[in-house]
C-alpha cells in the first residue's frame, strides 16, 4: 500500500481476517527501516523509558520525552499508522488534561492516534478524546503503569472474577469509541473470548495467537534489552553481539594505529 494507513484500514484487516503487525519504535532510522518492511502500525511506547532511557519502569516517562520520540519517528514520514503512548499522569488527572496532552501528540507530534491504559475506569477519558476526533487505542490486562497495584508484571485474568472484569473492560473501551485494544499479559483463552466478542481489532502482547494482531518491543526482538526477557518475546536477531563486535574492532584499530588510513583522511 503506497498511501498512509488509517484506522479504517486497521479495522478492515480484522474484518478480512488479516493479521496486524505492530512494533514499538522511538527514532528516525528505525522507523525508516520498519516502514520499508511494511509494518502496519508503529507504537511510540512509553516502554522507551525502560529500553532506551534506562528507567526501572515506565512511570517516570514524561510528555516531553514522548513528544521528542514521536517527532523523531514522524520525520521518517511513515506510511504505517503511528500511535503514541500517553505517559503516566498525562490523562488520569482530569478530562481537560487528557484532551490537552492527547492533542499535543496529534498537533505537535504528528501521530495519528494515542494509546491509553485502563478499561472501565478510563472509558470516560476515551469517550472524551474520541468526541474531539482523537483516535484511541485502549490497553487492558497487564498495564505497566499499574505495576504497584498489580504487584509487578504479573499475568492478569487467570481467576474467573478477573477474567470477567477484563471482559467488562474490553466491552467498555469499545463502547467508549476505541478503534482497537491492546491485550497484554492475559491467558490466550481469555484473549480469544475477547477477540471474538469485539468488533474492534485486538492487538496481543503476551496474549496468545488468537488476537487480531501482535505487538512487541523492538529492542526485545533485536536482543538489545538486558533488563528482562518475558516469556512472550521471540528474539529475531542478536544485534547486541553485532554492535559489540563492531565496537571491539574499532577500539582495536584505533589502538593499533590501523584507523584512520589514507582512505579515511583528507589531503
Amino acid at each position: 500500500m503506497s498511501r498512509k494507513k488509517t484506522i479504517l484500514d486497521i479495522q478492515k484487516m480484522k474484518a478480512d481476517g488479516e493479521k496486524i503487525a505492530m512494533l514499538t519504535c522511538y527514532d528516525y532510522p528505525t522507523a525508516r527501516i520498519m516502514d520499508s518492511c511494511g509494518i502496519d502500525m508503529i507504537l511510540i511506547g512509553d516502554s522507551v523509558g525502560v529500553v532506551f532511557s534506562g528507567y526501572d519502569n515506565t512511570l517516570p516517562v514524561t510528555m516531553d520525552e514522548m513528544l521528542y520520540h514521536t517527532k523523531a519517528v514522524m520525520r521518517s514520514n511513515p506510511k504505517a499508522l503511528v500511535v503514541s503512548d500517553m505517559p503516566f499522569m498525562s490523562y488520569q488527572t482530569d478530562i481537560r488534561d487528557a484532551r490537552l496532552n492527547a492533542g499535543r501528540f496529534i498537533k505537535e507530534g504528528g501521530a495519528a492516534a494515542v494509546k491509553i491504559e485502563g478499561g472501565v475506569n478510563m472509558a470516560p477519558v476515551i469517550k472524551a478524546l474520541v468526541a474531539i476526533d482523537i483516535p484511541v487505542v485502549a490497553h487492558i490486562g497487564l498495564t505497566p503503569q499499574s505495576i504497584h497495584r498489580m504487584g509487578g508484571y504479573k499475568v492478569q485474568g487467570k481467576k474467573i472474577e478477573q477474567a470477567e472484569s477484563l471482559m467488562e473492560d474490553a466491552r467498555a473501551v469499545e463502547d467508549a469509541g476505541a478503534f482497537a485494544v491492546v491485550l497484554e499479559g492475559i491467558p490466550q483463552s481469555l484473549a480469544q473470548r475477547i477477540t471474538d466478542s469485539l468488533n474492534i481489532p485486538t492487538i496481543g502482547i503476551g496474549a496468545g495467537s488468537h488476537c487480531d494482531g501482535q505487538v512487541l518491543v523492538i529492542h526485545d526482538i533485536l536482543g538489545l534489552c538486558e533488563k528482562y526477557s518475558p516469556k512472550f518475546v521471540k528474539r529475531y536477531a542478536d544485534v547486541r553481539e553485532i554492535v559489540a563486535d563492531a565496537v571491539n574492532a574499532y577500539i582495536l584499530d584505533v589502538r593499533q594505529g590501523n584507523f584512520p588510513t589514507e582512505e579515511h583522511s583528507f589531503n
